[in-house]
């Protein structure tokens, strides 16, 4: 028999074990609807109780189910609505957290889904959500939507009137990280902790190496005994009951009002002033939640919160040392209540297992804020796999139509400079202006020239992906993947290849071309490397390749069609002096490739070449006939013959260069100022003319 408890009905732990697994009846769910249901946790009996209710789902508009074939307006429409959203965001964080600690029962901690969380793809990981000071547990309700679809999602919501101790919570997520990785040891569970849940990521991890944890911190309170609040908390120990803890100074608090201020008023035994200055905007739209905020943080709950975080921060880091789980920090620049960027470069020294993402113009409520997106961080940090390692190919997704236009957006520039024109060719062997010569089913493999620092790279993957529809999955150097102990020794900001890793970028290797042209995917493949991209006064549009056939004999294994194809710009930028010892970090800090080579394509020495900025010319891309590899499968295993047809894709690239050379000579627009006059007198949108074909 059922108890109703404020209006939530609570199955006895008894009738528990006759409920099946795979239907998740333990997760509680929770949305708009007046329907809310936990998964308890057991504070010292171990046991788990049920509380089950009738739900009404509410039909949500899910921006991360759109498909990646939107159409142009679908993304115009999607931007819009999430625009909107975004403006939503603070209103309804406290409009859901208004009715649910309402219906909450007051009991221990406990674990509930929101209903627009999931269901997710098929073996998704668990992500366990563990909120910060405020404790409602709805600190990812920006990100459900995205992140129900690839994590099976549970958020810890910690009433108001409790007080269970830290060590307490501890046990618990202990409890629940076991019991999960004993139903399915083989995947991960990720912890992602927000603030004060960041300490408690920590202090669970520490405890369980054994564990396939990864953890993403979003400025965690490791620095609460360096932080403003530490004053605060001091005077609290001596006259608690002259604290300004109402909710308006609480927001001043954490909008960053001085604290000297605050120590003032109570010192003289004056009401703490309203303080003068420009609230955020997250927090000018919150400011009609007071009473919300001041039924999340009631006096005492509030002072049960800071001592709480005080002893999370000093549990977690004394743990410090035995944390081994691959671990993701997120610091904000402007964080009124931490150190947070201190702090973050601290412990990305301190645990071995460590990257750190930045960003600069955020406060410390960041998985809160308009442009954060939980999910694409995760998948630009290459944080996000299935199994026990990532796999480059299985584990990647598409990306969204949002993500693929922020890429377009930070790249836009170099297509407004050079106006790339693109030209392929039809299996008739006719060229014409455009990608229609690009097979629209794979597998294929583009091989091509590498202009100086792969400047070409992103028109061409952005023009491929826009006309076409076609994702082309980069096989790149091993830099751009490189982990915390290489990017120390040359202090190298990997956040700047995320983008790369967004749009499907892996390492170069034999195994994932494999697996990548098995999946029937569009590859592309600079034979000529790093050495190319990085070639020296003198060489341009020299092709760079290694003498044995690396490729041929993988794409006809998968019967791919092999597309030569040629770059051409502006490539003969002169240079200045390099510093041996940077050269020298960087080739010792990166992985060596082809260390059984010989000639110019064995010199693998990393670089920044210096330049010396030229007048912007204009890019031209020439695809030729695609080369059929179907039905060579055994000829090529014949070395010889795998040779001359590695020598004919190598002679197509040559022969596509020197066409574009040639043709480049007779375009009227090929300078830059031709270009913006044609574009003032017809429209900036306009597609610019160029040589006749």
């Amino acid at each position: 028999m059922a108890m109703a408890v404020t209006g939530v009905s609570i199955f006895p732990a008894s009738l528990s074990p006759v409920i099946r697994r795979d239907f998740k009846p333990l997760v509680g769910k929770f949305s708009k609807s007046n329907s809310i249901s936990f998964r308890r946790l057991a504070v010292s009996t171990g046991q788990t109780q049920t509380p089950t209710t009738t739900a009404t789902p509410t039909t949500t508009r899910r921006l991360s189910e759109k498909s990646e074939e939107l159409g142009e307006a679908e993304e115009v429409a999607a931007s819009v609505d999430e625009v909107e959203q975004n403006g939503r965001v603070w209103r309804e964080y406290f409009e859901r957290s208004k009715e649910l600690i309402s219906r909450s029962d007051g009991g221990p901690p406990r674990w509930f889904t929101p209903l627009e969380c999931g269901p997710p793809l098929k073996n998704s990981p668990l992500l366990l959500f563990l909120p910060g000071i405020l404790s409602v547990g709805l600190g990812l309700i920006k990100n459900h939507c995205r992140i129900g679809k690839i994590f099976e999602t549970w958020c810890l919501h910690i009433p108001v009137m409790d007080r269970t101790p830290f060590t307490d919570l501890v046990k618990q997520v202990e409890k629940t990280i076991r019991s999960e990785n004993y139903r399915s040891p083989n995947r991960p569970i990720y912890l992602v902790g927000e603030s004060f849940g960041g300490c408690l990521a920590l202090a669970v991890a520490a405890s369980n190496p054994d564990i396939d944890l990864v953890l993403i911190l979003a400025n965690p309170t490791t620095s609460i005994s360096r932080s403003q609040l530490q004053p605060l908390m001091t005077l609290l120990e001596f006259i608690p009951n002259r604290l300004p803890f109402s909710p308006p100074n609480m927001l001043n608090l954490m909008t960053g009002q001085p604290l000297r201020m605050a120590i003032e008023s109570v010192v003289k035994g004056l009401p703490l002033q309203q303080t003068v200055g420009e609230l955020s905007q997250d927090l000018e739209a919150i400011s009609s939640y007071l009473s919300v905020l001041a039924d999340i943080l009631p006096r005492e709950t509030l002072r049960w919160k800071l001592q709480m975080l005080k002893s999370g921060s000093a549990v977690s880091n004394s743990r410090l040392h035995a944390v081994k789980a691959q671990t993701l920090i997120l610091s904000s620049g402007r964080d009124q209540l931490l150190l947070s960027q201190e702090e973050g470069e601290r412990l990305c020294h301190v645990l071995p297992k460590c990257e750190i993402r930045k960003f600069n113009n955020s406060g410390h409520f960041l998985l809160l804020e308009d442009g954060i997106d939980l999910v694409t961080i995760i998948k630009g940090a290459g944080f996000y796999r299935r199994g026990k390692y990532l796999d480059y190919v299985s584990d990647y997704m598409l990306p969204t139509p949002t993500e693929f236009k922020k890429v377009a957006e930070d790249n836009k520039w170099i297509s407004a400079f050079t106006s790339p024109v693109m030209l392929s060719t039809l299996e008739d062997g006719k060229i014409v202006r455009g990608l229609a010569g690009i097979p629209s089913e794979g597998p294929v493999l583009l091989v091509g020239y590498h202009m100086l620092l792969g400047f070409e790279l992103a028109p061409l993957i952005a023009n491929i992906f826009r006309e076409r529809n076609i994702l082309v999955r980069g096989m790149a150097h091993p830099m751009l993947f490189m982990k915390k102990g290489n990017i120390q020794e040359m202090s190298l900001d990997v956040s700047q290849y995320d983008m790369y890793r967004i749009m499907g970028a892996v390492p170069v290797s034999a195994s994932n071309l494999f697996k990548l042209l098995s999946s029937k995917s569009h590859v592309l493949l600079y034979p000529g490397g790093v050495r190319e991209a990085t070639h020296r006064k003198g060489e341009e549009y020299k092709l760079m390749w290694p003498e044995q056939s690396e490729f041929v004999r993988m794409a006809a294994r998968f019967r791919a069609k092999i597309i030569p194809f040629g770059a051409v710009g502006e490539d003969d930028i002169s240079e200045i002096p390099y510093l041996k010892d940077q050269i020298e970090k960087l080739t010792n800090a990166a992985v060596n490739l082809r260390t059984d080579a010989t000639g110019e394509v064995a010199n693998q020495d990393l670089h920044l070449p210096g330049i010396l900025p030229k007048f912007p010319g204009r890019f031209y891309y020439y695809f030729g006939k695609p080369i059929e590899t179907e039905g060579l499968k055994q000829e090529l295993k014949d070395r010889d013959k795998a040779h001359e047809l590695y020598l004919q894709v190598k002679s197509e690239v040559g022969r596509c260069l020197a066409y574009l050379k040639e043709k480049r000579e007779n375009d009227p627009y090929r300078n830059l100022l031709s270009r913006l006059i044609y574009q003032a007198t017809h429209s900036f949108t306009s597609e610019i003319p160029t040589f006749k074909l």
